[in-house]
Formats: C-alpha cells, structure tokens, sequence
C-alpha cells in the first residue's frame, strides 16, 4: 500500500544521510572521527524528526529485516525501497554536480576498503555484522519502543561506531541503497560482483541474523515471564 508520507519521509532522510555522509568523506581528509559523526548525528536528528512519519529506515537492509518479522509488510517495502534507492541517486547526483567542478577527487565516492579486492568474503562477514549491530539497536530501541526519546541517538551511535570500526576495512556501507547510487556514477564499481556479494548480500545477510535473534531472545523472554507467572501461582497455592 503507496502511502506518499512515508515515502517522502524516507526520500528525504536517506537524500540527507548519503548527502552529508558522502560530503565529509570527500572534506574529511582522512578525519575517520568526522565521518563517522556525520553519518552517526544525521541518522540520529532524522530518525527523531521522521521516526513517527514512516519509521526512519533509510537503509535497504532495515527495510528488509523489518518485512521479514513483519513490522512493515513486503509490499510497502517496496516503497520504501524506491524512495531510498531514489533518494540516495540524487544525493550522489547532486553532490557530485556540485564538487566536481571544484576538483574535488571524486574517486572517494566509491565503497571500498583494504578488504573488498583482497579478501572480499572477509569483507561480506564485516559489512554482515556491522548491520546486525545497526538492525538490532533499530528492532531493541524503536520497533519494541524500550529506547524512549533516547532511540535516535542510540540508532545514530550504532551507526557512528559501526563507521569507526569499517570504513577502512570495507568502506563501511552496511547501506545497499548508498552503495549502488555511488557505483552508478563512479564506475566500474557498478559491473563488479564484489558490490553486490559483499554491499547487498551482506547487509543482508546481518539484518537477516538480526531479526532471527531478536525472535529468539523475545520467546526467551516470553518463557522466564511465563515461568515468573507459574512460580506466583505456585506460591499463592501453597501460601492457600
């Protein structure tokens, strides 16, 4: 089902997140600790501002680990899914047609890393766990509603640390819309196999793992308050 809030909440918030992420990459100069924060804090202020409106994906990947335990339904990702995709083209588009006439290299625009041409499965795994920590804090936080008025910056924090540990490694994506809107306009990037194993299939991959440990941990629980419950009624039975 179209519904066109969210889809602008969703355009909008991952516009700015590959907008201002990219934009420190290019400025930072080797700065890790800026782009990580410029990545971290966006997410944080946008999923405050639309987190209400469509749930602040802004990421493939959580778009699919939420159709997957059914918080949204596969055929609204699908919306989702255009509106990121759309969103981050013209991030990149727009940010490549202001800068590159400045000279700035726009080769920094590609997801890479140390390990995506040298050990690429090795790569896959890290981009595979870093979403999984990024799913996990967005199902804990926001989907069963335990991190308050504080969920943003716990969601924003997740992804800032997860920059800080990746970037050199895999170019930390953990972000398949992102991703493909770069290779679009820094090719061959677009034609390798490994933009697709490691920048797609991993990120799903872990916000696949995410969701299926979140279902574990949520009937673990179910099952102590169960147990909880029995030993009450026991103990007012013999208290009887």
């Amino acid at each position: 089902m179209f519904n066109s809030k969210v889809f602008v909440a969703e355009f909008i918030g991952t516009f700015a997140l590959v907008f201002v992420g990219l934009s420190a990459t290019i400025v930072a100069n080797g700065d890790l600790v800026g782009v990580a924060l410029a990545y971290g804090l966006t997410l944080a202020v946008f999923v405050y501002a639309y987190g209400h409106i469509s749930g602040a994906h802004f990421n493939p990947a959580v778009t699919f680990a939420l159709a997957l335990n059914g918080t949204v339904k596969w055929v609204q990702a699908v919306f989702y899914w255009i509106a990121q995709f759309a969103g981050a083209i013209l991030a990149v588009f727009f940010l490549k047609t202001l800068v590159e006439p400045l000279g700035a290299d726009m080769g920094k625009l590609l997801t890479s890393g140390i390990l995506t041409e040298s050990q690429p499965i090795m790569a896959m795994v890290l981009e595979a766990i870093l979403t999984f920590f990024l799913v996990n804090t967005i199902l804990y936080t926001m989907v069963e509603g335990k991190g308050g008025v504080f969920a943003s910056w716990a969601v924003g924090a997740t992804l800032a640390f997860a920059t800080l540990v990746g970037f050199l490694f895999t170019g930390d994506a953990i972000n398949p819309a992102r991703t493909l809107a770069a290779a679009i306009f820094a090719a061959p990037s677009l034609t390798s196999v490994y933009t697709y194993v490691i920048y797609v299939f991993g990120p799903l991959l872990g916000a696949t793992l995410a969701v299926i440990v979140s279902n574990f941990l949520n009937g673990t629980a179910e099952e102590i308050e169960e147990d909880d419950e029995d030993d009450v009624v026991e103990s007012a039975e013999e208290g009887a």
